[in-house]
């Protein structure tokens, strides 16, 4: 499965851009479009509009692909990571269910 910075990286490369146009478009410097393709850094969520408005592809895909990715990162060495997402999803649906 693809990761959000090789898709970052592959729409670069497939538009033939250069990490200067990327990080003009989304106001960072180029080192950071570097990292974000890297999997050093991880995009805001505004950064992450910017770039899916920038390659023309879906927001909403692109947010999750990113934050999923971080989730993984931040959990990869957690022995109790399902648990805790298990966990996380109920009270993400609670809290949707009594703000309805």
């Amino acid at each position: 499965m693809k990761t959000f910075a090789n898709k970052i990286k592959d729409l670069r490369i497939q538009k033939e851009l250069l990490l200067r146009q990327v990080a003009a478009a989304i106001e960072v410097d180029t080192s950071m479009v570097s990292k974000f393709e890297n999997g050093e850094r991880f995009p805001t969520r505004e950064q992450i509009e910017k770039l899916a408005t920038f390659f023309k592809v879906s927001e909403e895909d692109f947010l999750v692909d990113a934050f999923s990715d971080k989730l993984v990162y931040d959990f990869s060495e957690e022995p109790l990571a399902l648990d805790i997402l298990k966990q996380t999803v109920k009270k993400i649906k609670s809290k949707n269910i009594k703000s309805q």
